[in-house]
């Protein structure tokens, strides 16, 4: 697994040209400096809906023109033909004279949500990570696929590489079992279909059938472990959270050299996603 540095690429710096001094040229005495334009890189028909956009929002119960109007300081007419526009664009709806936020405004909202509870995910991934001192790994099992949601490493504790696919190789992957072992077999079975087992390593399962006969072994809640399964010299750890009907997966993993932290380090992140599941509750189903 690895995470995509989403900083932009640093552009080189050109070399310094020399800037020629110019004198600068002499004002007759006593002439006025001339006044400097004003910005013209502001678009004022964006700044005004804006204004009304939000202006419409205090108001959950509707407003109707004029009030809007005066509470933006905007001429009528320019608040008609903008309240016009937005209901055109699904950004407001217009019942019975009044003005209400619309579809459109409501999904940038619930986007903007989200966003937030990503966030929360990932300041308490890493936070994790630099008390346990492992990379931390967030999945889902959504609409039939493996999903690695947010990943929390650093220099000193890098994540795995993700070499292989990681959506079709949950076979191999401690993030993969353990999803799959939240499912019911019917859907173990209809995932495997699609992404068959194929040795990665030496130590990968082989077949379905011994795949399935370890998933069923796992108990509810218990970590689940693998060792070098999906990539020579790492392995992993991850422990199961079950949100309703969502499952999902907190997981860690570790140089093979260092295998014998691995279990202890899984219970530790155990008890503390059991300390904080209450208040991550939505965030983890984002």
């Amino acid at each position: 697994m690895t995470t995509v540095d989403t900083a932009p690429a640093k552009t080189p710096a050109l070399p310094a040209q020399p800037c020629p001094r110019t004198p600068p040229a002499r004002r007759p005495s006593g002439m006025a400096v001339p006044p400097q334009p004003a910005p013209t890189t502001l678009i004022g028909s964006v700044q005004r809906a804006m204004r009304l956009l939000e202006t419409v929002a205090a108001h959950p119960y509707g407003a109707p023109a004029k009030q809007l109007a005066r509470a933006t300081g905007l001429a009528l007419p320019t608040t008609y033909h903008l309240l016009r526009t937005l209901v055109h664009e699904g950004y407001l709806r217009r019942d019975k004279g009044l003005f209400f936020l619309g579809d459109a405004a409501e999904r940038l909202s619930s986007s903007g949500a989200r966003e937030k509870r990503r966030g929360r995910v990932a300041e308490t991934l890493a936070h994790w990570r630099d008390s346990i001192g492992a990379p931390m790994y967030y999945a889902m099992y959504r609409d039939g696929e493996i999903e690695v949601l947010c990943v929390a490493d650093s220099r000193e504790s890098p994540a795995a590489e993700e070499w292989a696919d990681f959506r079709e190789t949950g076979h191999a992957h401690a993030i993969g079992q353990c999803l799959l072992s939240q499912l019911d077999e019917g859907a173990r079975r209809e995932y495997l279909a699609r992404y068959p087992v194929q040795a990665l390593t030496p130590y990968t399962v082989r077949d379905s059938d011994a795949l399935l006969r370890r998933l069923a072994r796992v108990r509810r809640m218990e970590p689940v472990t693998e060792r070098q399964e999906y990539a020579l010299g790492t392995v992993c750890a991850a422990v199961p959270i079950t949100v309703g009907t969502t499952a999902a997966t907190m997981a860690i993993s570790l140089p093979a050299h260092q295998a014998d932290r691995l279990l202890p380090a899984a219970q530790r992140l155990q008890t503390e996603i059991g300390r904080h599941l209450g208040s991550l509750a939505l965030s983890i189903s984002i």
